[in-house]
């Protein structure tokens, strides 16, 4: 098992407008107590590709009651000079890093964009770990070309610091987090991406995840890419009581584009089992 590092003050809530990409903390104890008496619940997050566990800090400022996991995975953040060992691997790790911190009870993912595709993996190698999931833009069918251009473009310019500032505006990245993603952008290694994006790019679904038995929800924003919603359908035949919504008026990052919404679409269903309001049904699902 790889060690997860948490450096600058581990059990603390970082900040992304001060720390360096390495810097934001992996774990995060509960800084209230549950209004109802009970112990805490542990809530893990996994980040996307291109960024790290930074993106998360919305999340984590809105859930104090919780014990909140950001994991670094694997060629990322504080882990960017490790190999890339593959999606299911880089799951094993995610589940090796909740086994070791957690003794009771399971946890409570979320994962988007390549986060969620990890978490895909997690659920269906590791179902014990996970009382319920959450994923949204996790594409799993092959990615189309316009997707393959974009990732073409980041192998060759991704050691310029102009790229990660022009991907930055054109993925909404707030202004406070736009140095902290385009510091981190420079630390990714060229291999490392490559395997990754040629593992993504390909698709699929992970063996074993018709047989998850907890809850898990699956989320599209309206107006990110098609790809993602189309893959519900594979999921859907493969676990039919899948829930499966859209995020109307929502782009791919939209955890950092709406923060109130996300969170609010991750308190009801990991509390209640609830499918927000303002999310919509997939047509054909």
């Amino acid at each position: 098992m790889n060690e997860h590092p948490a450096p600058e003050a581990a059990g603390g809530h970082g900040s992304v407008d001060r720390l360096d990409p390495a810097g934001y903390p992996e774990i995060h104890r509960p800084l209230r107590a549950r209004a109802d008496g009970k112990p805490a619940q542990t809530l893990v997050f996994l980040h996307g590709g291109n960024v790290a566990n930074w993106m998360w800090d919305p999340q984590v400022k809105a859930f104090p009651a919780y014990q909140v996991f950001t994991p670094h995975l694997p060629g990322f953040g504080a882990r960017a000079e490790e190999d890339w060992r593959g999606l299911d691997s880089a799951a094993d790790d995610v589940a090796a890093f909740v086994a070791e911190e957690v003794e009771d009870g399971r946890v409570h993912l979320v994962g988007l964009s390549l986060g969620g595709i990890i978490g895909l993996r997690a659920i269906a190698r590791h179902p014990e770990l996970f009382a319920s999931a959450l994923f949204s833009g996790a594409s799993t069918r092959p990615l189309g070309a316009g997707a393959r251009m974009s990732a073409a473009a980041q192998l060759r310019f991704g050691d310029a610091e102009w790229f990660w500032k022009v991907q930055a505006g054109a993925y909404g990245i707030p202004g406070n987090a736009r140095r902290i993603y385009s510091d981190h952008g420079l630390t990714l290694r060229p291999e490392n991406m490559k395997a990754m994006l040629d593992e993504v790019a390909a698709g699929g679904l992970p063996e074993g995840l018709g047989d998850y038995a907890e809850r898990l929800l699956m989320v599209a924003g309206s107006r990110e890419p098609a790809v993602v919603r189309k893959g519900f359908a594979d999921v859907a035949a493969l676990r039919p009581e899948t829930s499966f919504r859209l995020a109307p008026g929502m782009h791919h990052q939209w955890s950092i584009e709406d923060p109130l919404f996300f969170n609010a679409m991750v308190r009801a269903w990991i509390e209640r089992g609830a499918i927000h309001p303002r999310l919509e049904p997939v047509p054909g699902l």
